[in-house]
């Protein structure tokens, strides 16, 4: 409890030297949000009004106080280009990024786990051999271009999804869920090549250990050696890389969710970008820093739950 407790107040410093950075770059980047909002033919003293109405008149030090103590109560401010809240704006396209990314982790976490003990287990065998090199064009395709494929092969070839044709988790559940499976592999596929190669020479290093020859000494068979003892500690720098692996996903999601017309975060963020809508952007930023810092506790804890010899320490 004293370590989650430290790290807790370690995570609210971060976010809020995160929130801080973030705030600044968009405060000091070209472009005028009210410039943009009412065009290059509104008079001087029209922008000053509007500039004083969104509080683009204050001091920087004043405007990020105001902005982050809104944001902490929830509220997250209004949309420079709608003049509708951002909470309302964002939080319905999250469970959409979010459960793309879930889907595409578990998928990674189902497939590459079984795949990197076998190409471990069978080193140098035929298969192994066919694996590896299947993973490294895959690891070579980045994830849109997979997403285009996909959509090819899957979509128009063998009609088994729409393009294009997404189907709200409000709707229709079991049909966005459906939905989903492609754009997630899409993001899966060079995950799971590459975790199947960490995992394979990480169990392969652990397998030529000293505690490895003493375990087959006491009569256990490969089998045993290998689940009792050697994928448990082969598994902590994984878990490390998997927990970065979900971090990337879902900040990966936003290119995926453009190849499948998914009307999830990316939409609203590049969309707020172009249009300089910074509330709506540094919301969205503000949210996934805040994913990636959960997540890097939750590998921590992981760590003591697998290996309680592991010291964690500040």
């Amino acid at each position: 409890m004293k370590y989650i407790i430290k790290k807790f107040f370690s995570m609210i410093i971060t976010l809020v030297v995160v929130s801080f950075c973030v705030f600044l770059a968009f405060n000091v980047i070209p472009g005028d949000p009210a410039l943009r909002k009412l065009g290059t033919e509104a008079s001087p003293e029209l922008i000053a009004q509007v500039r004083h109405e969104m509080g683009l008149d204050a001091p920087l030090i004043v405007r990020y106080f105001n902005w982050f103590t809104s944001f902490i109560h929830g509220d997250m401010g209004m949309s420079y280009n709608y003049n509708v809240p951002v909470a309302g704006m964002v939080l319905n396209k999250v469970p959409i990024t979010l459960t793309m990314a879930i889907m595409s982790f578990v998928l990674t976490i189902l497939v590459s786990i079984p795949l990197g003990i076998f190409t471990a287990k069978y080193e140098n065998g035929f298969i192994d051999k066919a694996i590896t090199m299947i993973n490294q064009i895959i690891m070579a395709i980045p994830p849109f271009f997979s997403g285009i494929i996909i959509t090819f092969i899957f979509g128009m070839i063998f009609k088994l999804f729409t393009p294009g044709g997404f189907v709200s988790y409000s709707e229709d559940f079991g049909g966005f869920l459906r939905y989903l499976i492609f754009p997630s592999v899409a993001i899966a596929l060079p995950k799971i090549a590459m975790t199947v190669k960490m995992l394979r020479g990480s169990l392969i290093d652990e397998a030529a250990k000293d505690y490895t020859r003493t375990a087959f000494s006491r009569g256990n068979n490969t089998n045993g050696v290998l689940y009792r003892h050697v994928l448990k500690n082969a598994m902590i720098p994984v878990i490390t890389f998997l927990g970065m692996l979900l971090a990337d996903m879902v900040a990966g999601s936003i290119v995926i969710e453009q190849v499948f017309s998914i009307p999830g975060i990316s939409r609203i963020l590049l969309s707020s970008i172009s249009n300089r809508d910074y509330p709506v952007v540094e919301a969205i930023i503000m949210g996934v820093a805040a994913i990636v810092i959960i997540i890097n506790l939750l590998v921590d804890i992981i760590y003591r739950i697998i290996d309680p010899r592991i010291e964690i320490t500040d």
